[in-house]
């Protein structure tokens, strides 16, 4: 199954994650945009259109969660998957509480990134059939 040709929008505000993330993805045969804030989330999915959110959870503005939330109870955008990131031990209570449809524990390498992102589009499109 192919999932190239797909947008991914990652919130995070740490250059380097955005910047390892961003030249994995873009390898992997994906779009990838960043943002450093996440309080501006629906202008920036309106802007973009991603298929699949990668959000950061100790991000400026809003944060994380808040920012999730948003997304979630946004009619046009709530279908957007959103996969957590976090360092936090309780990251899958994080996610949870967020309603991101997956996470991903920092640090993580390469394939678990690109595998997380494949399962959690793969997920959608089963869904859409």
């Amino acid at each position: 199954m192919t999932m190239k040709n797909k947008t991914i929008l990652i919130f995070d505000d740490d250059v380097n994650i955005l910047e390892v993330c961003t030249i994995i993805l873009v390898d992997a045969g994906y779009t990838v945009k960043i943002s450093e804030t996440s309080h501006d989330i629906i202008e920036k999915v309106s802007q973009i259109h991603p298929d699949i959110i990668l959000m950061d959870n100790w991000i400026p503005e809003i944060g994380g969660i808040e920012a999730t939330r948003l997304l979630k109870q946004h009619a046009e955008y709530k279908q957007i998957p959103v996969v957590y990131i976090s360092a936090n031990n309780d990251i899958h209570l994080l996610a949870e509480k967020a309603g991101a449809d997956a996470y991903l524990a920092k640090p993580f390498d390469i394939t678990e990134l690109e595998s997380t992102v494949e399962r959690v589009l793969a997920d959608v499109e089963a869904k859409a059939k």
